[in-house]
């Protein structure tokens, strides 16, 4: 009889448990009310972009997408076994993906960064929005460098945004990952656009990753008001 281990790793569980997860994350996007902020982002992103977001709150991120404008999109997924099954979850939402994440402790190689770096800089070129989580794996709400360097050898903006859901069950591990559940009030907040220059330099570099973490705090918190009705300009 096959080990748990196996069943879980093998390609015929990671193919169902994806279609799953993206039939799961249709019924909580469309069963959902939706507010936007600013209600103008959508006219004013300037795209290709770069997406930031925090580690655990990104499930509803293949929905930032906007199919009906012609909009491309992809994201960086770990090569990890629930990585797998998010990419596929993606996939079937019409999101391709980049294989591969940063490390903190020296497994940038091991990890497919450095190839993955190569591949969204790629996508960027060809016209692909990309999105990816900022702060490094089991590093929470700390941004780590690879966005920054992302934006400053591609020219392309970085936009920090949020999607916040009113229910939703947060687990206790490392990113308090925000699972949400239908039927509820869902509120995407973005940032304006942060540019890095080609020649910045190390101190520049730092400012700007400091940036990109005070706007990802930032809209975060704003989002959670939103859907939380917390926020003085709630509706």
């Amino acid at each position: 009889m096959p080990s748990l281990k196996r069943i879980v790793a093998s390609p015929a569980f990671q193919e169902t448990m994806g279609t799953l997860g993206a039939w799961y994350l249709r019924l909580v996007w469309h069963t959902s009310s939706h507010i936007l902020e600013p209600a103008t982002i959508y006219e004013t992103v300037r795209m290709p972009a770069i997406i930031a977001m925090w580690h655990g709150q990104h499930f509803l991120a293949p929905f930032i997408r906007r199919p009906e404008r012609g909009h491309r999109a992809k994201v960086l997924i770990s090569r990890h076994r629930d990585g797998e099954i998010n990419a596929r979850a993606a996939e079937h939402l019409g999101v391709g993906t980049i294989r591969g994440s940063g490390a903190h402790n020296g497994e940038f190689y091991r990890k497919g960064g450095v190839t993955a770096f190569g591949e969204m800089r790629e996508a960027l070129n060809e016209g692909y929005n990309v999105a990816l989580t900022a702060d490094v794996p089991k590093v929470a709400r700390v941004c780590g460098m690879g966005v920054i360097k992302l934006a400053q050898h591609s020219g392309r903006p970085i936009y920090a945004v949020a999607i916040a859901s009113s229910r939703r069950k947060e687990l206790n591990n490392w990113d308090h990952t925000a699972v949400n559940l239908p039927f509820s009030r869902v509120a995407m907040v973005a940032s304006e656009a942060i540019y890095v220059a080609r020649d910045a330099d190390d101190a520049t570099l730092e400012r700007t990753r400091q940036q990109v973490e005070q706007e990802l705090n930032r809209v975060t918190a704003r989002a959670y008001d939103l859907a939380d009705r917390t926020g003085s300009a709630a509706p």
